[in-house]
């Protein structure tokens, strides 16, 4: 009589390879800036004065035209972390958690929230890889239902941001993290998929089989192209800041190049002035 395999023959089941997706935010899940989005209410809230607030809704009406270059980035990274210091973290994240829903949520693709929804189904973990600060961005992560946040991290100190910032999450420092993540979770990162619209977020799609860019700009569009990635369009919905038409642009072309210059130049250029005098 033929006996049944032995415990130690029994056939071993492999385990699936673990996939992530990781997801730039801004532009990419939502169709705003979440560093600018809450100046309005930041300035009900008494922590910014009504010019701050105003070259705050500039900066964010530039950024959705054109973007923001590396510099420019690090430029505005400075400003933000220069102006929260001495804040308290818990009237921030009071103040976004009123106002998410009127100011964020609206502003969700809704492509993204379906691809979200396919990438659960897949089984995939699903990763928010943000160069916003993280006290916003978990914000933003809890209404999508998403548990797993890389973003920048400001320095507290009893309740307070001090106005450091102890990791900035852009460029090779996303790359480094999704490497640092699949140490830790065994993800095979030549399954896994990335998702961003700026070429500062080129080295993290490089390290995944599967780059997506959505929404693209010029940059990382050419890079697409060059490479063969898949380029994605999100367009519902619209972005907060949608671009005149040609006859508004007649009308107001000198407005325009004022607003546009104004933003560039700082975006605190009244906190300046008052810090100077």
């Amino acid at each position: 009589m033929t006996s049944g395999p032995t415990p130690n023959q029994q056939a071993i089941t492999p385990t699936p390879p673990r996939v992530a997706a990781f997801f730039d935010l801004d532009k990419t899940i939502i169709a705003t800036s979440s560093a600018f989005a809450f100046g309005r209410e930041f300035m009900h809230n008494g922590l910014i004065t009504t010019s701050e607030a105003l070259q705050m809704s500039l900066a964010k009406a530039t950024y959705m035209i054109a973007g923001q270059s590396s510099e420019q980035m690090d430029t505005t990274r400075d400003q933000l972390a220069s102006m929260v210091a001495g804040w308290s973290v818990e009237q921030v994240r009071e103040i976004a958690s009123e106002t998410m829903h009127n100011v964020v949520t609206p502003a969700i693709y809704a492509e993204a929230r379906e691809l979200i929804a396919f990438h659960r189904n897949a089984g995939h973990d699903v990763i928010i890889i943000s160069a916003s600060a993280s006290h916003l961005v978990g914000l933003i992560a809890e209404e999508l239902g998403i548990n797993q946040v890389v973003a920048t991290e400001l320095e507290v100190a009893d309740g307070y941001f001090t106005g450091e910032i102890l990791f900035y999450c852009k460029g090779a420092a996303k790359a480094e993290a999704i490497t640092d993540l699949a140490t830790e979770h065994d993800y095979d990162l030549a399954l896994s998929y990335a998702y961003s619209d700026s070429a500062t977020d080129i080295p993290m799609l490089e390290m995944v089989g599967n780059p997506v860019t959505v929404n693209p700009d010029r940059a990382m569009k050419k890079t697409a192209l060059e490479r063969g990635w898949e380029i994605r369009s999100f367009r519902h919905p619209v972005p907060l800041f949608q671009m005149p038409s040609p006859r508004e642009v007649s009308i107001g072309a000198s407005v325009v190049a004022v607003v546009t210059a104004a933003a560039a130049g700082s975006i605190w250029w009244a906190r300046g002035r008052r810090g100077s005098a």
